[in-house]
């Protein structure tokens, strides 16, 4: 037995979950089965929690926006799952667009976007959204030099409105360094689960890393406002950005109800 455990560990292995990550494929390690023991233990108690804000979500007829941007392999995706994974299913939609039609390039640029906005008492969660126009379509050269700063120029004024009206809005940038996604490129690309994740847009993601931290940096400059500030999410390790993500999103709400006057009940 690894000496550096504390007995309060070595109870915490002592379970379903603890065998289970102490006999997982890889080589046992202690440390790290204690780790992701406590991980799963937070995790569900954070969850529990999201559970109790989507009840008052629901009964006070709210309507909630949380949107999530990265660079690819961010860990956007996985961190939405454990977000969303046991919250009712009737009231909160994950809403990840393919890109535009030729119908919708056409059309104003926020319009398939609002088509997506939540009704009263749901919860809106965007795997990528309006977004992409201030930093993947310019990069990628999917729009003009025009519709990237007139987008610019309208974003907060649009959130403005949506915040104004009512909708809590919280926006979500995990961050995550070029080897990190280097690494989980590689990952993806020899799982035979994951692979359909890579698409060519991330194969010259690496290429791009500094034209994508120019528009990532003016992006969060721009539109990091009162009514709608970005929470940026260190993203390297992903269990901790996933607990801190819920965290941040409990704690947002709870702030609402503070100005409400309301409680977050069961």
């Amino acid at each position: 037995m690894n000496k550096d455990l504390l007995d309060k560990d070595v109870i915490s292995l002592n379970s379903k979950k603890g065998l289970m990550n102490l006999l997982r494929p890889e080589q046992p390690n202690f440390k790290n089965a204690v780790r992701r023991v406590k991980y799963e233990k937070d995790m569900e108690s954070l969850q529990a929690s999201m559970i109790q804000m989507q009840n008052w979500v629901i009964f006070n007829n709210k309507r909630v926006i949380i949107l999530y941007e990265g660079r690819d392999a961010a860990g956007k995706g996985g961190a939405i799952r454990r977000c969303s994974e046991h919250l009712n299913p009737r009231s909160m939609r994950i809403v990840a667009l393919p890109k535009p039609t030729e119908i919708e390039r056409g059309q104003w640029y926020f319009q398939r976007y609002v088509s997506q906005l939540p009704g009263p008492g749901e919860i809106v969660f965007f795997d990528r959204s309006w977004y992409n126009r201030a930093v993947v379509e310019p990069v990628n050269g999917f729009c003009t030099e025009e519709e990237y700063t007139r987008f610019m120029n309208e974003v907060s004024s649009f959130e403005d409105m949506l915040v104004n009206d009512g909708i809590i809005l919280l926006k979500f940038y995990f961050s995550i360094s070029k080897a990190e996604q280097k690494d989980r490129f590689e990952r993806i690309k020899k799982d035979p689960l994951k692979v359909w994740k890579m698409s060519p847009v991330d194969e010259h993601a690496q290429d791009l890393w500094g034209e994508y931290t120019n528009y990532k940096l003016k992006m969060l400059e721009r539109t990091d406002t009162d009514n709608s500030p970005w929470h940026i999410i260190k993203a390297d390790r992903k269990t901790r950005a996933r607990i801190e993500c819920i965290e941040k999103i409990l704690h947002a709400i709870q702030g609402r109800l503070q100005v409400d006057g309301s409680e977050l009940s069961g």
